[in-house]
């Protein structure tokens, strides 16, 4: 994903939602075993409440800079 000054950002929220999710079982070093199946759980349409995962590199960044939320 680029953004409007060329750099690279990557995606730090994958939402999911019955028969929607960018995110799938593939991605599980990115959004963690749970999240990555909650996506694929979406995608196939299974009924799950709707909801949002945040990337694995979120929460380290978390416990790196002492329990403040990174800026995107």
């Amino acid at each position: 994903m680029a953004s409007a000054n060329g750099t690279t950002v990557q995606k730090r929220i994958f939402p999911f939602l019955r028969n929607q999710s960018p995110g799938d079982k593939t991605m599980k070093a990115l959004l963690g075993g749970k999240g990555a199946n909650l996506c694929e759980m979406a995608r196939l349409g299974v009924n799950i409440p709707a909801g949002f995962t945040i990337t694995t590199e979120v929460c380290q960044e978390f416990y790196r800079v002492e329990f403040h939320w990174p800026v995107c």
